[in-house]
Formats: C-alpha cells, structure tokens, sequence
C-alpha cells in the first residue's frame, strides 16, 4: 500500500505514505504527516502527497514555520538586495502584518485558504486594496524564493487573486501652475531644490543625495541616493536601477539657478567658517547636514497653497515634467532617459494620460506634410 490514513482523534488525522525501500538496509521508508480536519480532508492530502510522489516535487515537511523563515528571509535575501528604505518597508509589512496573522503556520503548509484570509483580515481592519496588493507582491516574493531554495514545491499565492486596486489619476501641473508655484516659492529656502525636481524630473532622493562633483556647467549626473531611516540615521544608496545612474541636461534657468544658488550657500559656508566643498551636498542644512525628506515635503505642499495651485505630491513634480516634456513633442525616449526608468515601456505606460493629445499632434503633423506638397512647398517648412 503506497499510503493510507490512521485517525488520532476527534478531528485529527495521521497520513502515511511510503517513500520506496532504502538502498542500504532494504527496508521500507514511510513519511508521516499530521493533518487537522475531517476525514475527506485526509483523503485530500493523501492524494496530493501521492500526485507529488508521483511527479517528483514531494518535499518532507519539516519543522520551519512561515514566521521563521521570513525573518530568515529578510536577513539573507532583502537586505543585501533592496535600498535600506526598500528593506524598512518590506520588514514593516512582514513583521507587523504577516507574523502576527500567519507565522506559526508550518511554511511547506502554507495555502491559498490561509492567504485569502489575511487579505480578508486586512480588509476589515481597513487597509486599503493597493496596500493589499503590496502584500500580496510581499508574501509572492518570498515563497518564490523558497521554492528556489528547495523549501518549497509551489508557491501558495499562485491561488490567490491580488486585490484589485484603482488606479488614481495622475496629477500634474501644467505650464500655468508651475510658474505661479515658482514664484510663490522665490524666498523660500527650498526654491532651489524646488526648480530643479520641476525641470530635470529627479526623485526626492537623488535631489537630496546631489553632490556638487555632479553639477558641472550644463549637466547633473545622478550617482546616488539618499534616505532618511527610522531610526533617525541617513544612508547613501546606489540609485533605484541602472538606468537611474545617468546625466541630465540642464535648461539655461537652471545653470542659472544653481548657480546662484551655489553662490548663496558659499556665503553662508563663509559667514560659518565652514569651507564649501565638491563633495559637499547640493541642498543641505546652512551647516551642510541632509535636509529631511518629511520636511521638504511639507514645504513643497504649502508653498502650493500660497501660490494658489491644487496641491499635488513632490514626487508629482517629476510627473508633470515628464508630462509636459511629452506635451512639447519631445520624444518619449529622451523622456525615459531623463526619468531614469528602466525601459520606454515604463515610460509610455506611466503617460499613457498624454497619449491623446499627441495621437491628435501627431495626425496634424502628417496632414501638413501632404498640404506642404500641394502648395510646393518643402516638407520640412511650416505652411
């Protein structure tokens, strides 16, 4: 008999499979698995165990409970893998959300059921459905590691549907409102910070971590980034991917904008008696310490009520240029590589929102080609 069923006691079940004779003493190997629940449920794991006999995934269960080897994971995998704000948020979600629901649950047990639920949990305690989404990528992740560690057969979140969320339109300023917020914002400490996330498209933390040795005279090149940590500490990265190490081309308002700018804090270096220096920070503190991330964007948002404008993220000021960039005609693949993205993909999906208005350019242009012609005029002349 390759497996069969002794019950324990009331709603508890012993399965035994027989793993074939050992080689060395000849004598046969049996597996004993513990299952909790009816009868039928038995029946169930039985049949699964000999279908993975069958096909060669079995794996013995052994001891390690989901809770322990997502600390493991963190440690060996996260960690050495993502940016130490990337391993804050994965560690915040794991250790306050998945432990707590599901960590004592033995990890090759792990099932769709049991995914389903936390969601459902999470639900109720009012998370909203991209939170669970990330979740969902959080806990997919980590048993897909598993299985290419040999700790698991298949992952349980291929069970589970991921939370549909909405996706929110994307706000942007146009032309009008980045001016108004501009010159709302000219005796403000940050405009220079300010100006340059509207006209080069950088993330907050590669505006925060510019050295002057990335400034030259018509050019920014991004090297780094930089975060703020829970704990109080801040940290250099590499930027967020290969493609985010680049040069971005400076408009002429600011050269000249950093230039001032540059000149302004050589005077309060010297006021200080603290020499300024090219490995010195772009935008800091009059002391030359990091600007906190929080409190930039706390600035951002109330010069946007002062200068009149709907408010919108910091991080949206690299949308908007983006946005209007495209709006201008200029090519998405410049665009990409002034945004860093990874792709053109990336790029046209994020601003597929402006794909209407240059499909509408783009048929006018190529009517004015054949309307040139009638008049005999050059294709390459505006008629």
């Amino acid at each position: 008999m390759r497996g069969h069923i002794t019950k324990r006691g009331k709603n508890s079940y012993s399965i035994a499979i027989s793993l074939g004779k050992d080689p060395t003493t000849g004598k046969y190997k049996y597996q004993w698995v513990s299952i909790k629940g009816t009868k039928k449920d038995a029946e169930k794991r039985l049949s699964e165990l000999l279908h993975q006999l069958d096909t060669g995934t079995f794996m013995k269960p052994n001891k390690t409970t989901l809770g322990e080897y997502l600390e493991r994971w963190l440690k060996d995998y996260v960690k050495p893998n993502l940016s130490p704000r990337g391993f804050e948020r994965y560690a915040g979600i794991i250790r306050r959300y998945l432990i707590p629901e599901m960590g004592n649950i033995p990890l090759t047990q792990v099932k769709p059921e049991h995914i389903q639920k936390h969601y459902s949990m999470m639900q109720n305690k009012g998370l909203s459905a991209s939170t669970i989404k990330y979740h969902h990528a959080v806990i997919h992740k980590a048993l897909q590691t598993a299985i290419k560690w040999g700790l698991l057969n298949r992952n349980a979140t291929d069970g589970v549907d991921a939370p549909r969320s909405r996706q929110k339109e994307m706000q942007t300023w146009d032309d009008f409102e980045v001016r108004h917020f501009l010159d709302a914002s000219k005796d403000n400490y940050y405009y220079a910070l300010f100006h340059t996330a509207l006209f080069t498209g950088m993330r907050r933390s590669e505006l925060l971590a510019l050295q002057w040795r990335d400034v030259d005279i018509q050019q920014i090149h991004v090297n780094r980034s930089l975060h703020h940590l829970k704990d109080g500490s801040y940290v250099f990265t590499q930027p967020k991917s290969a493609k985010s190490r680049r040069t971005i081309d400076l408009s002429p308002s600011s050269i000249l904008i950093l230039t001032e700018h540059k000149e302004r804090q050589e005077g309060i270096r010297t006021m200080l008696g603290i020499p300024l220096k090219q490995d010195d920070l772009v935008f800091s503190t009059p002391e030359g310490k990091p600007l906190r991330p929080n409190t930039i964007t706390r600035a951002w948002t109330t010069l946007a009520i002062k200068a009149g404008v709907k408010p919108i993220r910091l991080h949206d000021a690299r949308h908007t240029h983006a946005s209007l960039m495209l709006k201008q005609g200029i090519h998405p693949k410049i665009v990409q590589e002034r945004l860093g993205h990874s792709s053109i993909q990336i790029t046209l999906d994020t601003y597929s929102h402006v794909a209407p208005g240059l499909q509408e350019a783009a048929a006018m242009r190529f009517d004015e080609i054949f309307l040139c012609k009638s008049k005999g005029l050059s294709s390459n002349i505006s008629c």
